[in-house]
């Protein structure tokens, strides 16, 4: 006996294919050894399978045969009934849609194959949206948190927290949770995937998140400084050769330069308190690129240079 999926898959096929309505015996016939024998049993499977069709939006229409089948009922699909129509999306409203699909279901086939069935999928030259959103098993105890508006603790750089959740914000390919952390008596940044063992327990405390605060704004711009409100702000001291040197003074700001060489390179000085960020920034220069100072950042640049190579 076939799959009850494959035998309901097989089943729907048939019946929208049929040009005219077609009895069970003749559905037992096409679908051999899908339903069983005997006339009883057959005729159960198939209700069972109508119920179920009917169950996820498809109705099965019948109706009572005649001629030489007088008196025989007869089945098939409306197709039409079964089809979208045209939605009438404009470019903006399939990009958004190409969008929420890449957000909420990154690499699905049936999500692809339903923006095909909506002409958001078209292949028309435009690039098809595509999205990696960084996922955590402490995530949903955090969003099943913020959603009750219950503290939660954790352990995190050795320490154990308890924190009140205010938001979650995904920025430059990190979630990062915003809230009071009662350990440290003022509001923290927390980056999830560094949430130990990315365990989180919800606490039965409900909690209060600030009138007028808006988790958008609550993280700073230059990723640099992501964490300045429990780290200390420092300052690395780069060179940036003549090749690059415009740019970095471009994005930095001409406060920022320390010194100009006669070969057209420059030092410039980056505040951070994310050392991440920091080696991320330095990385992209590639070998237009050396951090003077501090030693630490110095030495995990050349570490990450290192695991590269090898």
């Amino acid at each position: 006996m076939a799959d009850r999926v494959e035998r309901l898959t097989n089943l729907l096929a048939l019946l929208l294919e049929t040009r005219e309505p077609v009895t069970l015996d003749v559905i037992a016939s096409e679908l051999r050894g899908q339903y069983p024998d005997g006339h009883d049993a057959r005729r159960a499977a198939f209700e069972r399978d109508k119920a179920a069709l009917r169950d996820i939006g498809v109705e099965i229409s019948s109706e009572t045969l005649t001629g030489d089948r007088a008196g025989q009922m007869g089945y098939w699909v409306i197709r039409r009934e079964m089809e979208i129509p045209d939605l009438g999306l404009d470019d903006e409203e399939l990009r958004a849609l190409q969008l929420a699909l890449a957000a909420t279901r990154p690499g699905s086939e049936s999500g692809r194959d339903a923006l095909w069935k909506l002409g958001a999928g078209v292949d028309d030259g435009r690039v098809f949206v595509a999205m990696s959103v960084p996922t955590s098993e402490a995530l949903p105890a955090l969003r099943g948190a913020l959603s009750d508006r219950r503290a939660v603790g954790f352990s995190y750089g050795g320490v154990d927290r308890v924190v009140e959740p205010w938001g979650l914000l995904l920025r430059d390919g990190f979630w990062y949770l915003v809230g009071h952390d009662r350990s440290r008596g003022d509001r923290r940044t927390f980056r999830v995937d560094r949430i130990v063992g990315d365990k989180v327990s919800v606490l039965d405390e409900p909690i209060e998140v600030p009138e007028g605060f808006e988790v958008r704004t609550a993280l700073p711009e230059d990723p640099m400084m992501l964490g300045a409100d429990q780290h200390t702000v420092r300052s690395a001291r780069i060179l940036i050769d003549r090749f690059r040197a415009f740019t970095a003074v471009r994005e930095l700001g001409p406060e920022r330069v320390l010194a100009h060489h006669d070969d057209g390179s420059v030092e410039v000085a980056v505040p951070f308190a994310s050392l991440d960020a920091l080696v991320s920034w330095v990385l992209g220069f590639l070998e237009h690129a050396v951090v003077l100072e501090p030693d630490d950042v110095r030495d995990e640049v050349i570490a990450r240079l290192r695991q590269v190579a090898s």
